[in-house]
């Protein structure tokens, strides 16, 4: 017959009640990332990567022919970067246009390098400027920003 120490009897029966059994936990609050209070964080790792985008195009295009390659390469290696982000609900489209914008430059690009025309090349970088003029206004209705008209000093 087994018999237990009288004083460890209340530890034992004391493990026994807490095993399997989750302890109660208050319920976390989730903060919605589309919230205004958070917004412009959580917009920031799309637009971060939008800015290294537009940094490293605007070096690209100030690239000789032979320098192109690798140019090309670190942008794709940010559109990479920007494609495996899963944004929020309130930020797919504007997330959209930053994707549609990097794969219009980097076809441009692309393009430039294989000997396309001057009109194909002209077609992709209207295509990736009116990409971004959508991305800015998106993002400008996605932090509740109010433009207002800049106006001419005399």
């Amino acid at each position: 017959m087994l018999r237990l120490n009288p004083r460890i009897l209340p530890v034992f029966v004391l493990l026994l009640n807490s095993c399997g059994t989750a302890s109660p936990t208050a319920p976390t609050a989730t903060i919605d990332p589309c919230s205004s209070a958070v917004i412009s964080e959580t917009v920031k790792p799309i637009n971060d990567l939008m800015r290294e985008f537009d940094d490293a195009s605007a070096l690209a295009s100030n690239l000789s022919v032979e320098q192109l390659p690798e140019a090309i390469s670190n942008l794709q290696r940010i559109r990479r970067l920007a494609q495996d982000i899963s944004p929020a609900t309130c930020l797919t489209t504007l997330h959209g246009h930053e994707i549609a914008h990097m794969d219009a430059v980097i076809d441009t690009l692309l393009a430039f390098l294989n000997g396309a025309d001057t009109s194909t090349l002209t077609q992709g970088l209207n295509r990736a400027r009116e990409q971004h003029d959508l991305y800015s206004v998106e993002l400008v209705r996605v932090l509740g920003v109010t433009l207002v008209p800049a106006t001419a000093s005399p």
